[in-house]
């Protein structure tokens, strides 16, 4: 017969702490823009709360303590850092025929998260959709263009829902602060004009048919089948190129153009930023395919409106994705 073991006060204080670490992670890939980047900021958070937590009084303050943490951790990672954008923030729509550039710096591009590891675990639609909507990639973008206690207020009072009586006591400052913070971080999303790139994905039997028509026309290479799932005026582009193209033909011309290197690829399904994404592998070697991209695809009215392929195939480790797709054996 086995014994329970007796969870110790140091097993407990750890399990407390990681009770916290998904919510943790999506506040600060909101603040960061990575997702490398925030769970980096969520160990370096664990550290500090470990080395402190015997002396924390209050221990149904552990929360607010661990967001206090986390918000100095992610001042600390701004500090002297460039704002994480778009390709789209660069510049107009290229032609096909425009030379493709260099491209940019990791550190210059807003880069994706895994649902796993942000989203709560919840069965409320309501909860689920107003999470999706505030992992967008145009959303998190945007929160790029705010200073970083404006970004703070923001995320804690309109994503979070924390009261502002709250926001003041974790940033040390007053009620009227943290409201006239909020006011002009509200102002300049405002301006920012997010409505134009769709609402985050709805997880509904419509969605996953037309997902899964995106990826056997993909898999088949059928350029022609799947630009009838495209909005006419889709979005689609490719960190870390400034380089991105607009409009269902465009994309067409791409595929068929420079993009023909992923013909015979295959793919697997995963979910990024509350959209649907697909991990894209290139074949490498005799029934061999080997991480290229992984594309996040936006939704809005049975239509994909944007096709985000971040070209960085050390993602698809921290999207829990396999290194390599082999085909399957024969027998004879």
């Amino acid at each position: 017969m086995s014994v329970m073991a007796i969870p110790t006060d140091t097993t407990v204080q750890e399990l407390d702490l990681e009770a916290h670490r998904r919510e943790l992670t999506g506040y600060c890939y909101r603040m960061l823009g990575s997702g490398f980047d925030a769970e980096d900021a969520v160990q370096e958070t664990m550290v500090r709360a470990w080395r402190s937590v015997d002396r924390l009084e209050d221990h149904a303050a552990l929360k607010s303590w661990l967001y206090r943490i986390a918000t100095n951790v992610c001042y600390d990672m701004l500090q002297g850092a460039q704002r994480r954008a778009r390709p789209m923030d660069f510049g107009p729509a290229a032609p096909i025929d425009a030379i493709l550039d260099g491209g940019m710096a990791e550190e210059a591009w807003v880069q994706p998260v895994a649902d796993a590891r942000v989203m709560p675990e919840t069965s409320d639609p309501a909860e689920l959709a107003a999470n999706r909507e505030t992992l967008r990639l145009a959303f998190v973008a945007a929160l790029q263009h705010l200073p970083a206690r404006q970004r703070a207020v923001l995320i804690l009072r309109e994503v979070l829902r924390w009261q502002a009586s709250e926001v003041a006591e974790l940033l040390d400052t007053s009620v009227a602060s943290v409201n006239s913070a909020l006011q002009r971080a509200r102002a300049t999303i405002d301006e920012l004009d997010l409505d134009a790139t769709g609402p985050a994905w709805v997880d509904d039997d419509d969605h996953q048919e037309l997902l899964g028509k995106y990826v056997e026309a993909f898999e088949r290479y059928d350029v022609a089948k799947l630009v009838t799932l495209l909005k006419d005026d889709v979005v689609f582009n490719m960190p870390p190129f400034q380089l991105w193209v607009q409009g269902a033909q465009n994309v067409h011309d791409w595929m068929l153009g420079p993009g023909i290197e992923c013909k015979d690829a295959q793919v697997l399904v995963t979910r990024a930023n509350g959209c649907p994404a697909v991990a894209v592998y290139k074949p490498s070697a005799p029934d061999t395919w080997s991480p290229f991209n992984l594309a996040v695809l936006e939704i809005e009215n049975d239509e994909i409106v944007g096709i985000t392929n971040f070209l960085y195939p050390e993602l698809f480790e921290a999207f829990g994705l396999p290194a390599t797709l082999t085909a399957p054996s024969s027998t004879a």
